[in-house]
């Protein structure tokens, strides 16, 4: 396993996370404890949650995820040798969460508590916003349009301030944004730094082959703000593993069983895209899953990749996917590819 310094902490983490949002959906509770002793034996100390898991959210499901580590936690022991990361919901139609979903004093104060009592522990490592509260481009939203109707107002350093008071109770170590912008992101450190408050130290971002958004502008602020990047959907919700193309699919894989909900990737760029894709990895005689996360393992901007997997199959893949030599041959066909077809998916 190879290992990373998040954000500008010295706190290191494995290269790839384990992400676990089909736990309690997808994956019982024994299947979810097989993965995480898995996880831990290949060396990854990196586990990645939500208050909202399992996904799709589901009301009979909400917690489920959180609920199935803190098990696992409770049997295994030896917590601090964990990164534990979790994330509080943003304004969205899941009104079983809480009635008041947004990021609050008292929104912040009660999820994080929620979250450590599913958890089973007294801290969580990283704690996140899951989305913006303001109307602004995430969710398959490349460009963004203006809303002169937007009822948000700039919040951000009563936030800040909040988990300054959740930090110095101990609950949570540190701070970081998902689904942001790079405005979003420049202005959460510009008011830090003002007001000697927490500094984010990451952003949870989806990006994969058919999703390179997070390049225009989040990359720099990573690299010059020591700004963890921490990829999500890696593998386009399992299109870019080819299993779709290759007719191998089953009606319980995630496309399949959730094709109401998961469009992002439905559309034909992404599906010629992703063909493109998987005759690359066979050129080079390696997967298509292991070409998609090599791609995203090697990026100097991504400290940790979330991968997740339903059986354990997908699961060891995906880990080996860190012994794959992504070659600069291997870069100059996919950038070819991604010239043509450019973030079909955002």
């Amino acid at each position: 396993m190879l290992y990373d310094t998040l954000g500008n902490t010295d706190v290191k983490v494995s290269k790839i996370c384990l992400g676990t949002m089909t736990y309690g959906q997808q994956n019982t509770e024994e299947e979810a404890h097989e993965q995480l002793d898995y996880a831990l034996t290949q060396g990854i100390n990196f586990i990645d949650t939500a208050e909202m898991y399992s996904v799709p959210p589901r009301a009979h499901t909400y917690g489920l995820t959180e609920k199935y580590i803190g098990t696992w936690l409770q049997k295994r022991g030896k917590r601090d040798d964990l990164i534990i990361a979790s994330k509080i919901v943003g304004p969205r139609d899941v009104d079983w969460v809480r009635p008041s979903l947004d990021f609050k004093p008292d929104s912040l104060r009660k999820a994080l508590d929620g979250s450590l009592r599913r958890l089973q522990t007294d801290y969580i490592d990283l704690y996140q916003l899951h989305w913006p509260e303001r109307k602004t481009n995430f969710f398959g939203r490349l460009g963004y349009t203006h809303r002169p109707d937007d009822p948000w107002e700039d919040n951000f350093l009563t936030i800040l301030q909040t988990l300054q008071e959740l930090k110095s109770a101990g609950k949570i170590r540190y701070i970081g944004l998902s689904n942001e912008t790079p405005w979003g992101t420049m202005r959460f450190l510009q008011l830090a730094e003002k007001h000697d408050l927490p500094r984010i130290v990451s952003v949870q971002n989806p990006y994969n082959l058919l999703n390179r958004s997070y390049e225009i502008g989040l990359a720099e602020v990573s690299m010059r703000e020591q700004v963890s990047c921490l990829p999500y959907s890696p593998l386009a919700f399992g299109l870019l593993s080819g299993k779709y193309h290759d007719k191998t699919d089953t009606p319980e894989n995630r496309i399949n069983q959730f094709d109401d909900e998961m469009t992002r990737y439905d559309n034909s760029p992404s599906w010629e895209a992703t063909s493109r894709y998987i005759q690359i990895a066979r050129d080079f005689g390696i997967t298509p899953t292991q070409l998609s996360l090599a791609f995203v393992n090697t990026q100097p901007w991504v400290t940790s990749n979330i991968i997740g997997a339903t059986t354990m199959e997908q699961l060891k893949e995906d880990i080996a996917s860190l012994d794959v030599d992504f070659t600069p041959e291997m870069l100059k066909a996919v950038n070819d590819v991604h010239a043509e077809i450019s973030n079909p998916a955002p």
